[in-house]
């Protein structure tokens, strides 16, 4: 019998050191702990002596830890071998789908993109044999890193025991569940989590069309067919979704917003002048400085930014006599050294003793392009490019990642390689109709690890490896999750710029490249 005491500041494997209970579970304890060999917060679950499914949890988060979806919570250890058996996970600093919720429902699009990154999250378990079976509010998170995640993956399943029958319309009915709460602020099987249960009619509980306007058939339609699969068939059409693969297909017909759902937790200042950057984060307001199309509608967020009060006194808004003594005494102190720099620069001329000026000619060739000063320019044409041939890339499709429209985006096929294996790439070529001087790229990707590479030229001749390594070079290289204003280091010109996946991440079980919109800025 083991006499190692389970409390606040007790130590496991020498290395991670327990703070305090997040939650009990029928025997098994979650704690929030510090690895004290990362120094970094992690998620530990303990046993107590004579849990009946120890060794089922342990074998669960092990196959947990396989599963190649950044959504999925990380396991970084897992014992069953020692005194005090133990699973130690990734601790997800962020949002629950319940505090998201606190402000009201969110707006369809969002809720169905925030969604659909769980049900591929769940998609991507099944495909490798584990399951949820526990989905509420608390377990989808929006992390502070800007991704979803999905916690308790494989180990809530080991956790319950029990055997079920269909897991996977379990866990389908739980993905319903979770888009019927972000669509309407309320639980369909009662209250959970903190919200409200869902008013209920003779047949269950209402569909989210009848409790909130705004959701559109498609999306109301699917999402009863997920959670309230006793209604398929009568008060909507079509029958249950019972699995988390046709969910995820029937959720891809939707549109939907890159799920940015929540303001930073601290006030963010807005974009110095001279920058291009967009925040991308859910509650900002005004208009980016370039627009792709003037006659665009502005894309707008569900929360609008604190408005400042207005009332002011006399004393706010009018400068004292000390602020107007400072600013004299400090216009002439300029006034001063421009007046003595203006001296010693006459006496340095050409022709005079002392150093030759600078030859000034190069200078402003030489500075750097503000990106106030930079235009959008015009994409002709795009299409899907494979340097091996051997798919489309969904060339008919090419468009949508620069449409103006973030509830489209463009898809690469689907690959069982990142890349790298079978081949050493793929992406999407934009065609600017003529040699263009390119400085920035304005990428939005879903929230997901991609490698990136941009490459401009004048050379399409790009039929192999070779010709796209010697037509169009590298102008910058790097990784990318979300949305990201790519500067090249150097301006190059080109009628052709590449956007080149070096590297993708996992998509319902296939590694797939996403571009949701691309904007080139130049001269």
């Amino acid at each position: 019998m083991s006499t190692f005491l389970i409390e606040p500041g007790a130590k496991l494997a020498n290395r991670y050191r327990l703070d305090h209970v997040v939650s009990e579970t029928g025997g098994a304890t979650r704690w929030k702990a510090t690895d004290e060999t990362l120094a970094r917060p992690v998620a530990v679950w303990t046993f107590t002596e004579g849990f009946p499914r120890t060794s089922e949890v342990v074998r669960a988060a092990r196959a947990t830890s396989r599963i190649p979806d950044a959504r999925v919570t990380q396991v970084f250890d897992a014992d069953d071998t020692t005194p005090v058996p133990y699973v130690v996970e990734e601790w997800v600093i962020g949002s629950s789908l319940t505090e998201l919720l606190a402000q009201g429902p969110m707006e369809p699009e969002r809720a169905a993109g925030l969604v659909a990154e769980a049900a591929e999250a769940i998609a991507a378990a099944h495909a490798g044999g584990l399951h949820h079976l526990c989905l509420t509010p608390g377990k989808l998170m929006w992390s502070s890193g800007g991704a979803v995640k999905v916690t308790g993956i494989g180990v809530d399943a080991a956790l319950l025991g029990s055997n079920i029958a269909d897991p996977a319309a379990v866990d389908t009915q739980g993905l319903g569940n979770l888009l019927y709460a972000a669509l309407t602020g309320h639980w369909p099987g009662g209250p959970q989590s903190g919200l409200p249960g869902a008013p209920q009619g003779p047949m269950g509980p209402y569909p989210p069309g009848q409790l909130r306007q705004g959701i559109s058939d498609q999306l109301a339609t699917i999402t009863t067919r997920a959670a309230l699969p006793q209604l398929a068939g009568q008060m909507v059409p079509g029958p249950p979704i019972t699995t988390p693969a046709d969910f995820c297909a029937a959720l891809a017909e939707v549109p939907r917003l890159i799920p940015l759902p929540v303001a930073p937790p601290e006030a963010t200042p807005p974009p110095e002048q001279g920058t291009s950057r967009r925040t991308g984060e859910f509650g900002t307001t005004g208009p980016r400085r370039s627009s792709r199309n003037a006659s665009a509608p502005a894309r707008s967020s569900s929360r609008p930014a604190p408005v400042r009060d207005e009332e002011y006194t006399d004393r706010e808004r009018r400068p004292s006599a000390r602020r107007l003594v400072i600013g004299a005494l400090a216009l002439l102190l300029f006034a001063a050294v421009v007046t003595g720099a203006w001296v010693v620069g006459s006496m340095m001329r050409p022709g005079d003793e002392g150093e030759p000026e600078a030859d000034s000619g190069s200078e402003s060739t030489e500075e750097t392009v503000d990106s106030a000063d930079l235009e959008v320019l015009p994409i002709s044409s795009s299409t899907g490019f494979d340097p091996l041939g051997d798919g489309s890339e969904h060339d008919a499709n090419a468009s949508r990642a620069h449409d103006d429209d973030p509830s489209t985006q463009w898809n690469t096929e689907g690959y069982n390689d990142p890349m790298g294996t079978e081949k050493s790439g793929v992406g999407l070529l934009l065609d600017l109709g003529s040699s263009q001087e390119v400085h920035e790229v304005d990428l939005t990707l879903p929230a997901r690890e991609y490698g990136v590479q941009v490459r401009v030229g004048d050379s399409n001749s790009v039929s192999d490896d070779a010709s796209l390594d010697a037509g169009l070079p590298v102008a910058w290289e790097g990784s990318i999750n979300g949305e990201q204003v790519v500067t090249l280091d150097e301006s190059v010109s080109g009628q052709y710029v590449l956007i080149w996946f070096t590297s993708l991440p996992t998509d319902d079980g296939r590694y797939r490249g996403s571009i949701v919109e691309v904007e080139v800025r130049g001269l």
